[in-house]
């Protein structure tokens, strides 16, 4: 019998044209090992903020969950829950028996998305558990989990199988509970923010404006940025994308077989990072882009606020 196989390699973004190479790239001493929605730890156990290092060590047996009003939110897998001051370094530990998946605080007040789509609030002071409600199923999850939005005395839970539950924190109460999508895979919320008095969230599937009507629109979203007026996002597909917050189309650009790691928005441009090592530029006015090639290693890449974290590299934007 005479066996005949067939080589395939997958497609990959080639720039037809290509500016100046982008040079701003420097060093770092240590490298990244674990990432979350606002925070990363370094291999030295200290952490990485949006807007740089923080004089906060997590402990070796925990991981980072999220930066909340101050307070790094790291835990070990069983549970043990750890809120550390970035002011003094005053720690607050609260033990909670189950694997955590995303947290906020706001004053006493903790909000916690279990691993097992559980919701829960607690009492940090008296450490007293205040609401608590079963979650729905999650197979498999995208490792960008939103944290809990808090919003007066509405606690926002974006759960692992693609809801936001609203809970009143007075009240104990649930309010509202909006589907965004309902994959069986990655479904969880990677997105949460207040637009223009709209709450806009995404999963990895679909876009959700979420007011006085609910306004959806499927897109398979890689990134999303925020500038204040229009809301910007990259796709599986290599697409750029300007929306109103109403999701309408502004702008829009492809890059066939792009594959986008992250994306800053910062003054009129927006920066877009690409697997292949190449630097994005796109004017937000015009949607004219430029393309450069950047040292880039495979490794753990967190979005700061001017900066991309790739391995042990910052990589600037101007």
């Amino acid at each position: 019998m005479l066996l005949l196989s067939a080589c395939s390699t997958k497609e990959v973004y080639k720039p037809k044209n290509l500016s100046n190479d982008w040079e701003k790239t420097v060093a770092m001493n240590e490298s990244i090992v674990d990432t979350s929605a606002n925070i990363a730890l370094l291999e030295n156990r200290k952490v990485l903020s949006e807007n740089g290092e923080l004089n906060v060590t997590i402990p070796k047996n925990q991981r980072v969950i999220s930066l909340s009003e101050n307070r790094v939110i790291s835990a070990s897998i069983d549970g043990n829950i750890t809120l550390t001051s970035t002011k003094d370094g005053t720690k607050r530990n609260i033990a909670l028996k189950k694997t955590i998946a995303g947290a906020s605080v706001s004053g006493n007040i903790l909000a916690v998305l279990f691993a097992n789509d559980d919701i829960a609030l607690y009492d940090t002071q008296t450490k007293e558990i205040l609401f608590r409600e079963q979650g729905g199923r999650a197979i498999a999850n995208d490792m960008r989990i939103a944290p809990p939005l808090f919003l007066n005395d509405l606690v926002l839970f974006s759960t692992l199988d693609g809801k936001v539950i609203v809970v009143n924190a007075k009240l104990k109460k649930r309010l509202r509970t909006t589907i965004v999508s309902s994959e069986d895979y990655f479904n969880n919320v990677i997105y949460f923010n207040i637009v223009n008095n709209k709450i806009m969230t995404a999963t990895s599937y679909r876009l959700l404006a979420m007011a006085q009507k609910e306004l959806h629109h499927k897109y398979e979203i890689r990134n999303i940025v925020f500038d204040g007026k229009l809301i910007y996002i990259t796709t599986k597909q290599g697409e750029i994308l300007s929306l109103t917050p109403d999701l309408q189309v502004d702008s829009k650009i492809k890059l066939p077989f792009a594959h986008f790691l992250g994306m800053i928005n910062h003054n009129d441009k927006l920066y877009i990072l690409e697997k292949e090592g190449y630097m994005i530029v796109v004017n937000k006015k015009s949607f004219h882009y430029t393309v450069h090639k950047v040292d880039l290693d495979d490794g753990f890449v967190f979005v700061g606020d001017n900066v991309f974290y790739v391995d042990d590299e910052k990589i600037f934007v101007e």
